[in-house]
């Protein structure tokens, strides 16, 4: 009998048509700024609420991506859509105008990871022959939820990550396997793991034990080693998280000799020039880094074969008031560059 808890290679020939995604100020700054759609600014405009302001950035990345992918919208089968805010608001706010059916997702950090996989196992099922897996954080948002509002002019710990105001969105269709391009191969769903933390200042050891469990899981099942990829890009698990998801895959004899395994969080940011400790988080970091450099550079053909790791630490406002440890997930998709 098949293990059902192995990765799922799919069968269809899945394929991510078109990716866009937008950021805000520090995003601008920062090493991957070439690579985004647009940008928005973190300060609302006319009154309006920072909220507001995050939906607004999701309907225009949503916008931009159907435009790219010429593709009617009245053709896209549904929408896939997460966010960090209470009832992922931000998503249903921001995809209110949009004739698509929508389904709401939660993974924390982890979402977009999780989009794609729901919207390939939907193509996968012919439930779909297309879906868009959509992502986002704002700055500022989060900081009024999860921590202090900003005018209380809370400094950063020096394991805290600055959530990223960006938004990432990718339509994934079914292909007869002929068309070229970044195909969906693989996935693997985690496990939530609870490491104890209960510092949301420090989400990076939070999440590290779910990453390296979910990216050796894997391996193990696909019979592959670290160097068989180009990249492995964890969602944000920031400089301190990555580290150590690297000292437990060692323990474990998986050793990155190649240096393929970073991490999304600090590639979008300079962590040298700009001040956000150790890198960014939030659904949009992944979101954003993968829609825009990573499968701009697939799609050229400089990575071939990507491993995407969606890391999320599923804590909230009244987990964090209670003083529980942070549980935390870490989903897998597999993609490679058909060229």
């Amino acid at each position: 009998m098949t293990d059902k808890r192995k990765s799922k290679n799919f069968t269809s020939h899945i394929r991510i048509s078109s990716a866009a995604c937008f950021g805000g100020t520090l995003e601008k700054e920062g090493p991957c700024k070439d690579y985004f759609d647009g940008f928005i600014s973190d300060e609302p405009n006319d009154g309006e609420t920072w909220e507001k302001a995050e939906s607004d950035m999701i309907e225009k990345t949503v916008t931009r991506l159907i435009e790219k992918s010429g593709v009617p919208e009245k053709e896209i089968g549904l929408i896939l859509g997460g966010d960090l805010m209470n009832q992922c608001t931000s998503s249903a706010y921001g995809l209110e105008g949009f004739d698509i059916p929508y389904i709401g997702l939660y993974g924390a950090c982890s979402t977009f990871a999780e989009g794609i996989i729901t919207g390939s196992m939907y193509l996968e099922a012919d439930a779909a022959i297309s879906a868009i897996a959509s992502a986002s954080s704002h700055f500022c948002t989060a900081e009024r939820q999860y921590r202090f509002p900003l005018s209380y002019g809370a400094f950063p710990q020096g394991t805290s990550q600055h959530t990223v105001t960006g938004c990432g969105a990718a339509l994934i269709e079914k292909c007869d396997g002929d068309e070229k391009g970044v195909y969906v191969k693989a996935a693997l769903p985690g496990i939530v793991i609870n490491r104890g933390i209960t510092n949301a200042a420090n989400m990076g050891a939070a999440m590290a034990t779910a990453a390296a469990d979910t990216i050796m899981r894997h391996l193990e099942s696909q019979g592959a080693a670290l160097s068989d990829y180009d990249m492995v890009a964890t969602g944000d698990l920031g400089k301190i998280g990555l580290e150590m998801a690297k000292d437990i895959m060692e323990k474990y004899g998986f050793f990155d000799k190649k240096g393929v395994l970073t991490d999304c969080g600090t590639m979008i940011y300079d962590l040298e020039a700009q001040d956000v400790s150790c890198g960014g988080s939030g659904c949009g970091c992944s979101a954003a880094t993968f829609c825009g450099y990573i499968y701009d550079k697939m799609s050229k053909g400089e990575l071939k074969k990507v491993l995407l790791i969606g890391t999320g630490a599923m804590m909230s406002p009244q987990s964090l008031l209670q003083g529980l440890s942070i549980p935390a997930v870490a989903h897998l998709v597999e993609f490679e560059a058909v060229l």
